[in-house]
């Protein structure tokens, strides 16, 4: 099933240039898909976009087959609860003044959505190994790896069907980033991930599917095993050999 589809997608900021021309790519459920490319190549604008925080400038951008117009509250109700973020910076993706319960809770909270919510901040929790007792403190009392967790928990706890990741791992260590890979492989067990990345090793270690962006086209997409031992263009021949990759250290 298609969760999401971009159509022929353009994206300019104001009277600009196109920092996305002509992107198709569609995101289906139970394949978790990457995105790569450097800084400068569309990977922000294209992670607004799946997020619903922009509307393409030209194409179609459809969520389970129906356009997603921020106008219809009955589509992006669905879209918001369907669709999670983990950022990159786990030090300023958590607000410092909430314990973490708060923090976790927020989805369901803003959603409505009708949950147990003590049970399910504790689900959430457990899910990314963390302690009962994590509940009850603030994001300062964490090292970067633990606040990355949380933000997997508040992702996760309203069971979204697709959650998008970005650069989840590059403010992490090297110990610790190996950790977050064997979570989110867990975690992608039952939802569907989109990470977005510079580093094409890390994600091939968890996608199935692989977009390669290059200045805001899509420069080669297909299954991550065929682009890994055989790309075709020289960009991603580029990149498999001057970016560190996890999988050499995994």
């Amino acid at each position: 099933m298609s969760l999401i589809d971009l159509s022929a997608v353009s994206f300019a900021y104001g009277r600009g240039r196109n920092v996305l021309d002509g992107i198709d790519l569609k995101i289906e459920a139970g394949r978790n898909l990457g995105i790569v490319g450097e800084s400068g190549s569309g990977k922000t604008t294209i992670l607004r976009l799946l997020l619903g925080l922009a509307r393409p400038t030209a194409g179609r951008m459809t969520f389970r087959g129906e356009g997603l117009d921020p106008g219809n509250r009955a589509v992006m109700r669905g879209f918001r609860r369907a669709v999670q973020a983990v950022f990159q910076d786990p030090y300023s993706s958590l607000d410092p003044r909430q314990k973490v319960f708060d923090i976790v809770a927020e989805p369901l909270r803003s959603l409505k959505i009708d949950m147990d919510i003590d049970d399910a901040v504790a689900g959430a929790l457990a899910s990314v190994d963390l302690p009962p007792d994590a509940a009850r403190r603030y994001p300062h009392e964490f090292s970067g790896g633990q606040r990355q967790r949380i933000a997997i928990a508040r992702a996760i706890v309203s069971r979204p069907e697709l959650v998008l990741a970005d650069e989840v791992v590059s403010a992490l260590d090297l110990t610790t980033r190996i950790r977050i890979v064997d979570l989110l492989k867990t975690l992608s067990e039952r939802t569907t991930l989109v990470l977005v990345s510079h580093d094409i090793g890390f994600v091939a270690l968890l996608c199935h599917d692989l977009v390669i962006l290059e200045k805001g086209r899509i420069v080669e997409q297909g299954a991550a095993r065929d682009i890994l031992s055989a790309p075709q263009h020289p960009y991603t021949r580029r990149l498999l050999d001057s970016t560190p990759r996890l999988m050499d250290f995994a």
